[in-house]
């Protein structure tokens, strides 16, 4: 076990960290710069955190990380053996109250949000206050230091459900939303983050980006991570059946976390201001039921089934059923290039999740 590494225990996250700051992305323009990342303890953020500690253990980059972190416990145990470096920083703090820092930011890369389904039911204000009130407190932090560039992590469920099947769905694009239903906390609030965002770039300068995520998952998951992907995983690792919870014909878009993470810097460091971009691989566009076939049959080898048990209400408050197909062009345009498909995707998280 080497200590200077920035995940020891983790070989395959190791791994993808190290692609990363090998990749043609151009770090030198961070080189001797500070950024801030929100929700640094979520697998975005902490993924995050870790390329740039890499990038400046391989690169010699001079970065100064700041991870604003609510749980001071959890950041700790995610970081502990890397709280000894002078380039990164944890900032205790709620990001629905003023963030205090004294340092200069140059960058902020905004990543904080509540992902889980079920508290999107059970705690749907939380939800709504946890965007819009943090993203509102992050924007006036983002002018009183004068950033050079900030992204905003938003999500593919802003777009909503389309009236018929959408295919190569664009940045232009908008499918409907019900405000009426409960469930709609979460996507509705990105939205109106979204448009915060712009409003701080027209009326402040704020050089905002916005990156939509699709569902990202790869090597170094949380171990309380519970969404599908998860616990597809879990089944396998388990050897037990997968339980469906809907009818599994929902349409899901996705992405490896190290492509998604090449994304959001490519969009920091090349991302045209008031610009959205998708951040996903389509040639792992799939159904849900059919992603779990892929787990079952390429994955386990048949050993487990599929098995459905759909309750009558929302109860794990899963995303309305949508049938749509994220286009990345614009993204590719900036130079990214998604590498990592579905199966491989799975491969490495399993073997990644099977070291704990």
């Amino acid at each position: 076990m080497q200590k200077n590494l920035e995940s020891p225990n983790d070989k395959y996250l190791q791994e993808d960290l190290e692609i990363i700051v090998n990749s043609d992305i151009p770090f030198s323009k961070l080189d001797g710069s500070s950024i801030l990342i929100t929700g640094a303890t979520g697998l975005i953020g902490v993924h995050m955190v870790l390329t740039l500690l890499c990038c400046n253990r391989i690169n010699k980059t001079r970065i100064k990380i700041y991870a604003l972190v609510r749980n001071e416990k959890k950041a700790n145990d995610i970081y502990a053996s890397l709280l000894y470096r002078e380039d990164i920083e944890l900032v205790i703090g709620d990001i629905t109250k003023e963030i205090y820092i004294n340092d200069n930011i140059d960058f902020i890369i905004h990543c904080a949000s509540i992902t889980r389904s079920e508290s999107m039911i059970k705690n749907p204000t939380m939800v709504i206050k946890t965007s819009v009130f943090g993203t509102n407190n992050i924007l006036d932090f983002a002018v009183k230091k004068n950033i050079k560039s900030f992204v905003y992590v938003s999500s593919m469920e802003m777009y909503g459900t389309f009236e018929e099947p959408a295919v190569d769905v664009k940045e232009t694009q908008l499918g409907n939303i019900n405000p009426l239903k409960v469930r709609s906390n979460y996507p509705e609030s990105k939205r109106m983050c979204e448009n915060m965002c712009i409003a701080y770039l027209t009326e402040y300068g704020i050089p905002i980006k916005i990156a939509r995520l699709a569902q990202t998952f790869g090597a170094g998951i949380l171990p309380s991570e519970n969404r599908v992907f998860a616990q597809f995983a879990k089944s396998v690792i388990e050897n037990k059946d997968i339980v469906l919870h809907t009818s599994g014909t929902s349409e899901g878009n996705y992405c490896y976390t190290r492509d998604a993470i090449c994304g959001i810097l490519i969009i920091l460091l090349k991302g045209v201001n008031g610009e959205a971009y998708n951040v996903s691989n389509e040639n792992s566009h799939t159904t849900i039921a059919d992603m779990a076939l892929l787990v079952a049959s390429d994955i386990a080898k048949n050993k487990i089934k599929i098995k459905f048990d759909i309750p009558e209400t929302n109860i794990y408050g899963y995303a309305v059923e949508t049938k749509m197909k994220l286009n990345s062009d614009k993204l590719k345009k900036l130079g990214w290039q998604p590498q990592v498909n579905l199966k491989e995707a799975y491969i490495r998280l399993i073997k990644s999740m099977k070291i704990y």
